[in-house]
């Protein structure tokens, strides 16, 4: 927040940010699902009903790479089930009421629990989350049906780099929380399971069991600080 400026407007400033940024690798999704065997409307569909960036690149993927719908769907779901955890820290950010509620469940994804968590006024919270949330989705949407439309122009866009920005967008998410040993530990043991699995098994497990592997590393704490019981902390030198 810069000087003199008000929690609300940094808050506001801080969405339209985030808006403008996650909006545009929409058009990578929106593109990719066209070239991994949807068209444009079961593309825009996807955007409309499920709108969880990592599930739907998960999905798309998995059906792009020969994999069948099981195994697209519990990639997609299990990556969707962050989400659970986001919805029970934001319902305090929310407020009370059914509708309210079950309007914010559409829109509780990475970024508007990230911009609403950054402020430090309820009110500029609750002003993250919902021009976030709201911001996001129509901007994410409005940007799939033009990947989609521009998919079906260029033909692969793999030939153009477009795949490359999902995986830039989610090493982007996870940065900031791979700086201790503990968050390192699980996401090398995940990366080496995907990469040691992928040519072996079918699209879409390999997935399956690199995160059964970071459940399992994340829970024993190996590398983490056991004197607080805090997994992914590490204790001060």
């Amino acid at each position: 927040m810069t000087e003199g400026e008000s929690p609300q407007r940094a808050a506001w400033r801080q969405a339209l940010g985030v808006v403008l940024a996650t909006s545009a690798y929409g058009v990578s999704f929106g593109a990719l699902a066209v070239t991994s065997g949807l068209d444009v409307w079961q593309t825009c569909v996807l955007s409309l009903l499920m709108f969880t960036g990592g599930s739907q690149f998960a999905f798309v993927g998995v059906i792009g790479g020969g994999g069948v719908a099981g195994a697209a769907i519990a990639s997609a779901g299990l990556l969707g089930v962050r989400n659970v955890a986001y919805g029970l820290r934001m319902s305090s950010v929310v407020g009370t009421g059914f509708w309210r509620r079950a309007a914010a469940s559409m829109f509780t994804i990475d970024e508007s629990t990230a911009v609403a968590l950054a402020q430090k006024d309820a009110g500029a919270r609750r002003i993250g989350f919902w021009v976030t949330g709201v911001g996001v989705y129509i901007g994410w949407n409005l940007t799939t049906l033009g990947g989609a439309l521009l998919g079906d122009v260029l033909g692969d866009v793999r030939a153009y780099g477009l795949d490359a920005a999902a995986a830039a967008a989610f090493l982007a998410l996870l940065w900031p929380r791979i700086r201790r040993r503990q968050a390192i530990a699980v996401g090398a043991a995940a990366a080496v399971v995907a990469a040691l699995t992928t040519p072996v098994l079918m699209p879409g497990l390999p997935v399956l069991v690199a995160a059964l592997v970071a459940h399992v590393v994340g829970w024993t704490n190996w590398f983490g600080d056991r004197s607080s019981g805090v997994a992914g902390t590490e204790a001060t030198p």
